[in-house]
């Protein structure tokens, strides 16, 4: 058995919905012939839960030609790296990668798309978190089924709500009473997302993503200005406003230097549960043309479903996915794309370097 042969054909395997192989990603750690069998093991800077079972498919019809039948023993390891961000913020203990949700006017599902972003992200084997930023109305609390829940205390730090798939979530509605209204001015606005953030005790999250309010105010100030942030989406829907105050939101990640991974239309087409007949209500290819303009992904267009409605107001983002594979799908490939970008960033080593302090 050649293994210099084996290990050529593993780095042209093409790692299934990508245009990677596994050469170009250096995933091949080790080939070993045993007496059991040829053993192998690949690593990952990304999840890649719900493609194992075609990529190994994919890996035993690149080596039978060389293997006959000699049993294939295949090991997966996902080790999710912290990734650099602006210059200058430090990045925080227990969490890895920020992924900002963003839009530039409200109504356009944010809040759901990060929701179900959190969601895909999991149940393609990333440890997620979800900070709900969204201090006039926090929704996440209910959105992940977690409305009842209550952070610990733990080391003078509060510890986020376990959410279905063990996804993290801390929110200001689980501190305040949700049927009042949060009067508070900016300043207070930022220092209460500061506190969300920085005092939660945060368990070792690959990817924190953060529901944003609409549009480019105090809040994202502070976000660009001293929240470690990896990217950002920006979420959007067909129509003209909407696409309007998306430019907003794009404009304002590119002056403060956060990469926008893409962009995700919402609502771009309604489905009728009853006859199955397809309308563009909201327009068509609104966040497509953007994403185009930009030279930026579009990560997907989701329909405007009743599944989904009613599965954010029952808190069951995981039990719709099961149930909807095509709607899953589309949150998946979303939440793939935005691994892979994250995995192509450069490295965050600032954490191996002693602070140096000058007196």
């Amino acid at each position: 058995m050649n293994i210099s042969e084996i290990r050529a054909a593993l780095d042209a395997v093409e790692i299934p919905r990508s245009t990677r192989t596994l050469g170009g990603e250096k995933a091949v750690q080790q080939v070993e012939a045993r007496s059991d069998g040829l053993h192998i093991r690949l690593q990952f800077g990304f999840p890649v839960a719900h493609i194992g079972q075609e990529l190994a498919e994919r890996v035993q019809t690149a080596l039978t030609p060389l293997t006959g039948s000699t049993p294939v023993h295949l090991g997966i390891d996902v080790i999710i790296g912290t990734h650099k961000v602006q210059p200058g913020v430090a990045t925080i203990k227990g969490v890895k990668n920020i992924i900002a949700i963003a839009s530039g006017k409200g109504g356009v599902g944010k809040s759901t798309t990060t929701a179900n972003l959190a969601a895909a992200m999991s149940r393609m084997g990333a440890r997620v978190g979800v900070l709900d930023a969204d201090l006039y109305g926090p929704s996440q609390p209910t959105m992940l089924g977690v409305a009842d829940g209550k952070p610990s205390q733990e080391n003078q730090k509060l510890v986020p709500v376990q959410a279905e798939g063990g996804i993290q979530v801390m929110s200001i509605g689980f501190l305040v009473d949700t049927d009042q209204a949060v009067v508070w001015r900016g300043p207070m606005l930022s220092q209460a997302l500061q506190q969300l953030l920085f005092q939660s005790e945060w368990d070792d999250v690959d990817y924190l993503f953060i529901d944003l309010p609409p549009g480019t105010g105090d809040i994202q100030l502070t976000l660009s200005q001293r929240i470690p942030v990896t990217g950002s989406v920006v979420v959007t829907t067909p129509q003209d406003i909407a696409l309007i105050d998306a430019r907003k939101a794009v404009d304002m990640f590119q002056k403060v230097n956060i990469p926008i991974f893409g962009v995700l239309e919402n609502m771009s087409v309604h489905i009728c549960s009853n006859c199955g007949h397809a309308e563009a209500v909201f327009g068509s290819d609104g966040g497509k043309n953007l994403a185009a303009k930009l030279g930026v992904p579009l990560l997907g267009q989701l329909p405007l479903s009743l599944p989904v409605r009613e599965a954010m107001d029952n808190g069951t983002a995981f039990a719709m996915q099961q149930a909807q594979p095509a709607i899953a799908g589309i949150y998946t490939e979303a939440a793939w794309q935005i691994a892979l970008a994250v995995a192509d960033k450069g490295k965050d080593f600032s954490g191996r370097f002693p602070r140096i302090v000058v007196e």
